[in-house]
């Protein structure tokens, strides 16, 4: 158990992305390798005027890619910096190659991405495909509500990440939550010491300790680094609830794999990550009001996937209606895939699990959109093989 220190917070009012700003300020990282893209830019902005004000002591590293911001990461965090950068879309897609790699050489990068649909046809709006695309690479990932979520997470990812040698992705929605202001309370410096000790792993580049990372290695090791990685993953469901444990002894606000709301005696759960969360809980409300039994679970842990705890949280329900904010092409939502394949997954009885699809491309989703899902869902007995479109509401 932490024991809370005499400092406490600053209240600021701040966007999503001058949020993330401010947690990378805070974690203390050496290197922070930089590429600006659209809707990231603003956390890239702060964070170099922060440098210029004198407050920012990491090492403000300007690339010709996110690639090469990516490529930079790992190398330092090898050598034992503590490192943070931020993308989105095109420039999440670009890294792909070097995500892969971050995960395999155990690097504990943390990277905040900026949900933004990717081209063709060109956008800048909400959608969460972009990661989501990224989700077999071995990173961590974290899906936020608010500007301060996403603050609060960003801390907790990297106590998780260095805890377990795994990359950490934190993700928030461009506009809904990147550009929009709202009070966030932003820990002092000392609350934040007394919960994310120093970066100092056992491992690392040393030119007076010679050692090769990286190598050609047999079918056999690299069998062995996917195991230990699929390990780690598992470690990392205790350790998020460990991280967020903590860090609500020290500031009042604790963090859980899952969050349920009005869910105990819920006839129909909606599921949904990020910001449609906070549009689904004010639905259910109006719902209540109306005497029907509806209840959300926000799913903000998505890798490793608490697929228990969503079988427990899902398993009291008659139907369950989950809203992606994605598509793959050709299947449908992707939050909906990992739940149902979690909930059929168990023995006896299950809830059917209804798929919608809204707000693609950054279309607003409503929270009269929202209860119009709920009354689709329950008013059929179950749910057809395809994703549910708003077109078909």
């Amino acid at each position: 158990m932490l024991t809370a220190v005499a400092a406490q917070h600053t209240r600021m009012l701040l966007t999503g992305d001058h949020a993330v700003a401010y947690a990378a300020l805070r974690a203390r990282p050496h290197l922070i390798p930089v590429y600006p893209i659209t809707p990231q830019t603003p956390v890239l902005e702060k964070l170099a005027e922060l440098k210029d004000r004198g407050e920012l002591t990491a090492d403000l590293m300007t690339v010709e890619s996110e690639h090469s911001a990516m490529a930079a990461c790992i190398a330092a965090s090898l050598a034992g910096a503590r490192v943070f950068t931020a993308t989105a879309s095109q420039g999440l897609a670009l890294m792909h190659e070097m995500l892969h790699y971050a995960a395999g050489a155990r690097a504990p990068v943390v990277m905040v991405n900026v949900n933004r649909t990717l081209g063709s046809p060109w956008g800048f709006w909400a959608d969460q495909t972009d990661s989501l695309s990224q989700r077999d690479t071995g990173w961590l990932q974290f899906y936020c509500e608010s500007a301060q979520e996403v603050l609060d997470t960003v801390l907790q990812a990297y106590r998780v990440a260095e805890a377990v040698l795994l990359p950490a992705m934190v993700v928030i929605e461009a506009m809904y939550i990147s550009h929009t202001l709202e009070p966030v309370e932003v820990p002092d410096p000392e609350l934040v010491a007394a919960f994310l000790p120093p970066y100092a792993p056992a491992l690392r580049l040393d030119v007076n300790e010679p050692r090769g990372f990286g190598g050609t290695v047999s079918p056999a090791q690299w069998r062995a680094t996917r195991l230990s990685m699929q390990a780690a993953m598992a470690l990392a469901l205790e350790r998020v609830d460990e991280a967020g444990r903590l860090y609500g002894e020290l500031t009042g606000r604790g963090y859980s794999r899952l969050e349920a709301y009005r869910a105990e005696d819920a006839e129909l759960l909606l599921m949904a990550a990020g910001g449609i969360a906070g549009t689904c809980r004010e639905a259910v409300d109006r719902l209540r009001a109306e005497g029907i039994p509806v209840g959300l679970v926000r799913l903000r842990l998505f890798r490793p996937f608490p697929a228990e705890d969503v079988v427990r949280a899902l398993g009291a329900a008659e139907k369950v209606a989950v809203i992606d904010r994605n598509c793959s092409v050709g299947s449908g939502g992707i939050f909906c895939q990992e739940v149902r394949a979690a909930v059929g997954a168990q023995s006896g009885s299950r809830p059917p699990v209804f798929s919608f699809i809204a707000g693609l491309g950054g279309v607003n989703v409503s929270p009269e959109r929202v209860i119009q899902i709920a009354r689709h869902a329950l008013q059929k007995k179950e749910p057809p093989p395809g994703p549910i479109l708003e077109e078909d509401l």
